[in-house]
């Protein structure tokens, strides 16, 4: 069940491609650096003023964004400071997370277990081997009260890495501000909440997509109303760059999605100019550090084009690409991994440069298990120095004006262009998932990167080239799961099916269902019922799955 997701896809290594005797190592390294970007741009010596193509790009905060959203960038405001966490027992969790909030971190990120993700309640059979493994085992509102406790939900900003099961997650968030006495109003953060990509990248897919697409919907129609400064979804072109994608790729599906949910919005009736505020993405930074940056000044400009095109939206805010960042990722190796630190300090300043609104930093030690405090710490640290003593925070768009900067903006605009186009040649996102011709574009670049790797072609300091022969020296402190997390997480569980309302649990459960089998209720209220009345995660995607059944993979040709 649980081998769908790529494990470990948020922070993979791929260093099996050498082994330790270095066989497949390569000694001598390239004497010259190539001359294509990762995404295949062929790069000139030297860029003038007359190739490039929009030479005055308007200032920042102004249509159509290239230079940023705010006109003050990060002088008026630092990007938040994150750090993707959560393991265990709701209790180990929360400590950490405060371990983090003391150590400077300004917004929560949480990790969930696979058994949450995919909507298995922890006594499942099939879900007792992964309870917490990956993330914090999630299954009821009463984990989530000691997720949050001693946490002011109304003074911090939470975002959840969550996708088939993130109109429940969301719920339960709702209902904890509820029992905390915080109007939902006052809340503020993300949560992913962006099925398509993981039809295609990562696997924790649940329901068809249509069900899946209405659920979406369902979730940012509610939050225009109750939560308005909680960003119901997170486009997310991040795990098809792990999954194999050039950055080309990633913002050229991630940008094709979120037309996808726009129309799907539209046809439900939703005010494009009212629910476009509310989207928000999310992406990969990898090692190209001029590449990345023009990912995003392409990005915004493109976004805001396409709305102002396709929909009329007029609105400045609606057509504001607001975005956060996971600095690491595929980019970050388990061999010689302090190497990571400044992989990620490099991700870090070009995500900056990039105009990120929220940042977290991959811990060193990721590429091979959950970070310990101290390396955690690490990379809370590096974002703070960035922030604080580099100096690239104090102006707005700090690489604007080289004519290589607008170039290459140019040029992955462009690029990122053809990618959409070729998905809606096909027939659109939807039905390209449908296919499977989304997941084979994938998975064919996944193999090619894979083979410039191992071939050398492309250079990994530490895995295929500048080997030693210890190649995790470094590696200090292991950070160890304790094998008891799993019995506590299931007592608990057990505990609270013993002392809940059953007949409460029941009829917000039927009417749950009653509304499922509509196409037009919003789901929203039911779920924020059922959390009430402590409905488990399992009981309510149980529901939901006997109205719509589950999503079949397409047979590849």
């Amino acid at each position: 069940m649980f081998s769908r997701q790529k494990k470990g896809s948020a922070m993979s290594d791929s260093s099996a491609a050498t082994n330790k005797t270095g066989d497949k190592a390569h000694r001598d390294p390239p004497t010259k650096p190539s001359t294509a970007t990762p995404s295949g741009i062929e790069v000139p010596p030297v860029v003038t003023a007359d190739m490039v193509r929009e030479p005055d790009q308007g200032m920042p905060g102004e249509f159509p964004f290239t230079r940023g959203i705010f006109p003050d960038g990060f002088r008026g405001r630092l990007w938040t400071i994150r750090q993707y966490s959560g393991f265990g027992t709701a209790e180990e969790s929360n400590e950490r997370y405060r371990f983090l909030l003391d150590k400077g971190q300004t917004g929560l990120s949480v990790a969930l277990d696979l058994p949450t993700q995919c909507g298995y309640d922890p006594v499942d059979p099939i879900a007792k081997s992964e309870v917490g493994k990956v993330g914090v085992s999630l299954s009821n509102l009463a984990e989530a009260e000691i997720l949050f406790d001693e946490i002011d939900v109304s003074g911090i900003s939470t975002s959840f890495t969550i996708n088939g099961t993130a109109s429940i997650v969301y719920a339960m968030y709702c209902a904890v501000a509820d029992k905390q006495g915080v109007p939902r109003e006052k809340l503020t953060g993300t949560i992913q909440n962006d099925i398509l990509k993981e039809y295609v990248a990562r696997g924790t897919w649940i329901f068809p997509v249509r069900p899946s697409l209405r659920l979406i919907a369902d979730t940012i129609l509610f939050s225009n109303e109750q939560t308005p400064r909680f960003n119901p979804i997170s486009i997310a072109g991040a795990h098809v760059r792990d999954a194999g994608c050039t950055a080309v790729e990633e913002m050229g599906y991630t940008i094709a999605n979120g037309l996808a949910y726009i129309d799907e919005l539209i046809r439900r009736g939703g005010d494009v100019e009212k629910f476009a505020r509310r989207l928000s993405f999310f992406f990969y930074v990898h090692m190209d550090f001029f590449e990345e940056v023009c990912k995003f000044r392409a990005g915004r400009r493109l976004w805001a084009k396409l709305l102002t095109e396709r929909y009329g939206v007029k609105d400045p805010k609606a057509l504001m690409f607001r975005f956060g960042v996971v600095c690491g990722g595929s980019s970050l190796v388990g061999a010689q991994p302090d190497n990571n630190v400044v992989r990620v300090g490099i991700e870090n300043m070009a995500a900056v440069m990039g105009g990120a609104q929220s940042i977290f930093t991959a811990a060193f030690d990721e590429a091979y298990q959950i970070p310990t405090e101290h390396s955690a710490e690490i990379a809370v640290r590096t974002q703070q120095i960035v922030a604080h003593e580099s100096g690239i925070a104090r102006t707005v768009d700090p690489l604007g004006g080289s004519y290589y900067v607008e170039w290459l903006t140019d040029q992955m605009e462009d690029e990122i262009s053809k990618v959409i186009d070729d998905i809606e040649t096909y027939g659109g996102v939807t039905k390209a998932v449908e296919d499977g011709w989304l997941q084979l574009k994938i998975a064919q670049r996944a193999s090619e990167r894979k083979r410039k790797v191992d071939s050398g072609e492309t250079v990994i300091v530490g895995q295929n080239y500048f080997r030693r022969d210890d190649q995790n020296e470094g590696v200090a402190e292991l950070f160890k799961l304790d094998p008891q997390a799993s019995a506590r997480v299931i007592e608990k569980f057990e505990r609270v099916r013993d002392t809940r309302n059953d007949a409460e649990v029941a009829k917000t459960l039927a009417a749950l269902e009653t509304a499922a089998a509509t196409d037009t209720e919003n789901l929203m209220p039911y779920l924020i019922d059922c959390c009430h009345a402590y409905a488990t995660v399992g009981e309510m995607v149980a529901t939901l799955k006997s109205q719509w059944g589950e999503f079949e993979e397409p047979v590849r040709l």
